[in-house]
C-alpha cells in the first residue's frame, strides 16, 4: 500500500504533468504554429478566449502540482522514479484525451487544418501511448523493493 508520501507525490506529479503538456500544446500549436486553437467553433476572440481559459487551468494545476509536490517533499525522501512516473501519467494522459475527446468526441478543434489528419492523429495519439506506457515502467520500478533512489527535502 503507497504511503501517504507517495500518494501525494504521485498526484503532485500527475498535476504537473497535466500542466506541463498543456502548456506544451498551447506554446507550440496554438500559438507559435496557429495550428488550432482550444475551441475553433466560432470567432476569433472567442478561440483567443478559449485559449486563455486552458491557460489558466494550466497555470492552477502547475501551482497546485508545486504545492503537493513541496509538501510531499517536506514529509521525507521520495522516489524520483515514482515522480518521474506521475508526471508521465499526466502528460501523457493530457495527450491523449486531448486527441481522443477534445478532437473527435467533442470536436472542439482538429490537430491541423486543411491536412490528411491521419498522420497527425496517429503520432498525437501515439504519443501519448507513449508517454502512458514510460509513465507505468517508471511507477512499477518505483513499488519494487530494489529501487532506492530517493531525493530528501533540505
Amino acid at each position: 500500500m503507497a504511503s501517504r508520501n507517495g500518494t501525494q507525490l504521485l498526484w503532485s506529479t500527475v498535476l504537473l504533468g497535466i500542466g506541463v503538456m498543456a502548456a506544451i500544446d498551447e506554446i507550440v500549436f496554438h500559438q507559435l504554429l496557429h495550428w488550432h486553437h482550444f475551441y475553433d467553433g466560432s470567432s476569433s476572440d472567442v478561440a483567443l478566449f478559449s485559449d486563455g481559459l486552458l491557460h489558466g487551468a494550466e497555470l492552477v494545476l502547475m501551482v497546485a502540482g508545486f504545492f503537493l509536490f513541496r509538501d510531499a517533499l517536506s514529509q521525507g525522501p521520495i522516489r524520483q522514479t515514482r515522480a518521474w512516473g506521475g508526471f508521465f501519467l499526466g502528460a501523457g494522459a493530457f495527450q491523449l484525451f486531448d486527441g481522443l475527446i477534445d478532437h473527435k468526441v467533442l470536436n472542439l478543434h482538429e490537430i491541423r487544418y486543411n491536412v490528411d489528419l491521419l498522420p497527425y492523429d496517429l503520432l498525437w495519439n501515439g504519443f501519448g501511448v507513449l508517454l502512458i506506457v514510460v509513465s507505468l515502467v517508471l511507477l512499477r520500478l518505483s513499488t519494487d523493493r530494489g529501487s532506492t533512489h530517493t531525493t530528501r527535502s533540505r
